[in-house]
């Protein structure tokens, strides 16, 4: 899966401690291949963000994008952070 970055996505991710960077960038690796996403827990969102979609780093941190409607199997990370980060 191709993936492309809003800049707030790529401000959010180096606001992080680099412990947690390193985490994340391996999780995103790993939602490259869609054999993985049941383990990311990748789910669909409701109410005002029902067009995107989220996937866990760990327990505390989420991943929300949203799948591109150019190309089918692209996706744009859109934010970083706690479960604030649906807010």
């Amino acid at each position: 899966m191709d993936l492309a970055y809003t800049p707030a996505f790529v401000r959010m991710l180096r606001g992080l401690p680099d412990d947690l960077q390193t985490e994340v960038k391996e999780k995103i690796e790993s939602f490259r291949d869609p054999a993985n996403h049941k383990s990311l827990r990748v789910h669909k969102l409701h109410g005002r963000l029902k067009d995107r979609y989220s996937f866990s780093v760990n327990y505390k941190t989420r991943v929300v994008f949203r799948y591109t409607r150019i190309q089918p199997k692209e996706a744009l990370l859109l934010a970083i952070g706690d479960h604030n980060v649906y807010n």
